[in-house]
């Protein structure tokens, strides 16, 4: 596959968040409420669609763990296949539960769901005490080490060299500083104007503004620019580009090593549309050149 510029994710693609963003959303549940999911079936959230922000994760999370103890008879993989028949995301599980749910019981419901607490008590766990009060500016209320020191790096320093040596952009729902920290650890060096992120003033994945401005910025001779993504929204992403830009030819490379592993996460690359998936991302200097 030739390319002309190569576009990465940061969750599950250069940096193995299972136990760090993951975790935080299902404890983040836990804290709050008391009860919680399973950390491996945040995937199910993952597949449904519009969850590239974490904390929108973890607020339809909450949801879930609310209504059913109000007695809503949904499994989570029922749930969350209704949130992707109903659009995806935050908005899909709402939907959701505004079709599934007595009004009284969606009024009990909303009423516990404290988004903004959620998110306070996610960013403490993830970033620890002291990083998010650096970060925030605002006093923790909650003593922890944070779950940001549990992130494996995925990429070698041989494929850093070899994007190195690459136009190279990142497409990210992380907050920019938190971007800005897994980027040093991997030893991966963007421009800010090559850097999309949760704060970047364009729509998040599946949109396709971020991979399409990229292409732009990389000049004349770019024509052909791969994306590897580990979850079906990055695939989405790719294809959203394409039928926006015509004028370019946009390719999707499905990373296995975040959550859609094995041969059921290949079918599902393949299902979306990806024109190849791989394990890691160590493999694409072998594939892309």
């Amino acid at each position: 596959m030739r390319i002309d510029a190569v576009v990465l994710d940061i969750d599950g693609v250069l940096v193995d968040v299972a136990d760090s963003y993951r975790r935080a959303i299902v404890e983040s549940v836990l804290h709050v409420y008391g009860d919680t999911i399973p950390k491996s079936d945040v995937q199910l959230f993952k597949n449904a669609g519009g969850f590239n922000n974490d904390w929108e994760l973890t607020h339809a999370t909450a949801l879930y763990v609310l209504a059913r103890k109000e007695g809503l008879a949904y499994d989570l993989a029922t749930f969350t296949d209704a949130i992707e028949a109903s659009g995806g995301g935050l908005e899909g599980a709402r939907t959701v539960i505004a079709n599934a749910v007595d009004p009284d019981v969606r009024e009990r419901v909303y009423a516990r769901w404290d988004r903004d607490r959620l998110t306070t008590v996610f960013q403490q766990l993830y970033l620890g005490s002291d990083l998010y009060q650096s970060l925030h500016e605002n006093e923790p209320d909650l003593e922890t080490e944070g779950f940001i020191h549990d992130e494996p790096v995925f990429v070698t320093p041989d494929t850093v060299t070899w994007l190195a040596d690459q136009p190279l952009g990142i497409v990210t729902g992380r907050p920019a500083a938190e971007a800005a920290l897994a980027l040093d650890r991997t030893g991966i060096d963007v421009s800010d104007e090559r850097l999309f992120t949760m704060d970047s003033n364009t729509p998040g994945k599946p949109a396709p503004d971020a991979l399409i401005d990229l292409t732009k910025q990389f000049g004349n001779g770019t024509n052909r620019v791969a994306f590897a993504g580990d979850t079906l929204d990055d695939i989405k992403t790719v294809h959203n580009a394409a039928d926006a830009d015509p004028e370019h030819d946009y390719f999707a490379i499905g990373v296995q090593s975040g959550g859609l592993s094995g041969e059921s996460g290949h079918q599902a690359f393949e299902n979306a549309g990806a024109h190849m998936v791989v394990e890691t991302v160590n493999e694409l200097p072998t594939i892309l050149e």
